[in-house]
């Protein structure tokens, strides 16, 4: 039987219930069972799974040829550490995409699709599964494994993972069609899985690591299944004309936080995670460029509109002003430096010789980022005052309330009060996802189903007051040992050379959100007027 026939005979397996049932996960957007789009890429069992097959024994087989060529001899150590963070949030991410598909397969009335989204389902287990590989790979190999071992752990409950968490849970959460269409598929799936299967494994093979490549291109292999199931079901969507008001609200907020949390994850990665300096290596920014604004948005998002959606043309040129122009991913990079003492991993100072590739990339970076990376070196020499204590000049951010990511464009920095309570925002866009994309209604249509959020979410109010020795110990990042850090601000492996809990002892620390609320209106709206000033460092 050809595949174009059995691909048709699937259908034929389907039933629908005799009597209509209340969607487990429930939706606002409007589906009618009548529009049925297709899977144009046919998929079937008998083909899948034996290419799945063997891209998967390529890729155990490429790890065992890895360790055996020595790769751990030439792979370079400020790379790996890195890892630790990455390979640390990644497969949740993936697993909750797993779990995504049965939210969506639950409201899409085309059986083409719902059998689409089963082979989806079955691709991010096995992407998470290769993750979950690879770390376990690098732990036992490293030189340092202490960081790798308590990845499962130490997720959500340090300061740069949390960020991750966010991510992952836009895509379970809340209206089934927002998180699991629009937020994953039309967007993280279609528009930043280039930076992140393709950057990622170009820049670790620059850095010697042939191991991650061969893991995360055969993940993006699988990418164009899951676009061409986001794409069929966004076409269902377009078919009723009362979903675009929710569409667009849904495509503006989905690439705003895609942008802020995708691109400060690898945006670090690739610029600071990275030795090589390259003239000829594209910047982070000029990849985004290519793959974002120019495969996504001018070939993707743009023509949407030919359907009647408007599309937020200067959401997506703010982004890249924010990339290029505004040093966005270098704040981010020296946010978790400064935060060093509450992660898992090595932060490598940047050295001088680095300096002008970063300058001939990111013009005036110098200006802003030298003299702290000069500090961080000087500071990173056990017993020294940590760097977000030393009079450098920096000041400690603000967290935004809807992407996670502290408010470090501080000239965008933005505060609200929603429901009595007074919350601080990266952007007004972020301000915009808060109060008007996640409220009850959007333009007098209820939006019962869409998500809230909730919590204590900001790592910080989690610590206020605290002693950092005190804070380190409840987090656990410490080693065998009972008093060396996890975490360390160099890459000196001797433990003579490593900082240890005591070290800390005597700094506490505070919430800026915490202080901000315990403010006077008019205290207030000084603080705001001298934080989007923002900072210089001595």
């Amino acid at each position: 039987m050809s595949i174009s026939r059995a691909h048709n005979e699937i259908k034929n397996l389907a039933w629908d219930p005799k009597h209509k049932q209340a969607l487990k996960y429930p939706t606002d957007y409007k589906l009618d069972p009548k529009y049925q789009p297709r899977d144009a890429l046919k998929q079937i069992m008998r083909s899948y799974f034996p290419m799945q097959e063997e891209k998967d024994n390529r890729v155990y087989g490429a790890l065992d040829a890895g360790l055996r060529g020595g790769l751990f001899r030439d792979v370079e150590p400020r790379w790996i550490e890195w890892m630790k963070f990455f390979l640390g949030f990644m497969p949740l991410p993936e697993n909750s995409a797993a779990r995504s598909m049965a939210v969506l397969a639950n409201v899409v009335p085309s059986n083409e699709i719902k059998n689409g989204l089963s082979f989806q389902m079955i691709d991010e287990v096995r992407h998470g599964t290769q993750q979950n590989a690879l770390k376990k790979w690098y732990m036992e190999n490293y030189i340092d494994p202490s960081g790798f071992d308590i990845t499962w752990k130490a997720f959500g409950r340090c300061y740069a993972t949390t960020i991750a968490r966010q991510f992952a849970e836009g895509f379970l959460t809340g209206d089934a069609i927002t998180a699991g269409n629009i937020f994953l598929q039309v967007v993280a799936e279609t528009a930043f899985t280039n930076v992140l299967f393709v950057a990622m494994p170009s820049e670790a093979a620059r850095n010697g690591d042939y191991a991650l490549p061969t893991v995360f291109l055969s993940t993006q292999s699988d990418e164009s299944r899951h676009i061409n199931n986001g794409y069929g079901i966004l076409l269902t969507l377009l078919q009723h004309p009362e979903n675009y008001p929710l569409l667009e609200r849904d495509i503006r907020y989905s690439f705003w936080q895609n942008h802020r949390i995708v691109d400060a994850g690898m945006g670090v990665f690739i610029e600071y995670a990275s030795k090589n300096r390259d003239p000829k290596r594209e910047s982070y920014a000029e990849q985004w460029r290519r793959w974002v604004y120019d495969d996504y948005y001018r070939s993707y998002l743009a023509p949407l509109e030919q359907y009647g959606l408007t599309i937020h043309h200067d959401d997506v040129e703010e982004a890249w002003n924010q990339l290029q122009n505004k040093f966005y991913v270098h704040y981010v990079a020296q946010f978790f430096s400064v935060g060093w003492l509450a992660n898992f991993w090595r932060i490598d100072p940047i050295q001088e010789w680095e300096y002008d590739w970063f300058e001939k990339k990111y013009p005036g970076w110098y200006a802003r980022f030298g003299k702290y990376w000069d500090y961080y070196r000087e500071l990173s020499k056990p017993g020294s005052t940590p760097v977000a204590y030393a009079n450098t000049g920096y000041v400690y951010p603000h967290r935004c309330w809807s992407c996670m990511i502290p408010c470090l464009v501080r000239e965008d920095f933005c505060t609200a009060e929603v429901n009595g309570q007074v919350y601080t925002y990266c952007s007004p866009l972020c301000r915009w996802t808060h109060q008007v994309a996640f409220a009850r209604e959007y333009q007098g249509i209820p939006t019962p189903n869409m998500g809230r959020f909730s919590g204590r979410r900001e790592w910080e109010e989690m610590y206020h007051g605290w002693d950092w020795a005190d804070i380190v110990r409840d987090l656990e990042f410490i080693r065998d040992d009972g008093k060396t850090l996890v975490a360390q601000p160099n890459l000196n492996f001797d433990e003579k050379g490593m900082w240890t809990v005591d070290m800390l002892r005597g700094y506490h620390y505070e919430s800026p959100l915490v202080n901000f609320r315990r403010m006077t209106p008019e205290q207030k709206a000084q603080h705001e007027e001298e934080y989007r000033k923002g900072f210089t460092i001595r």
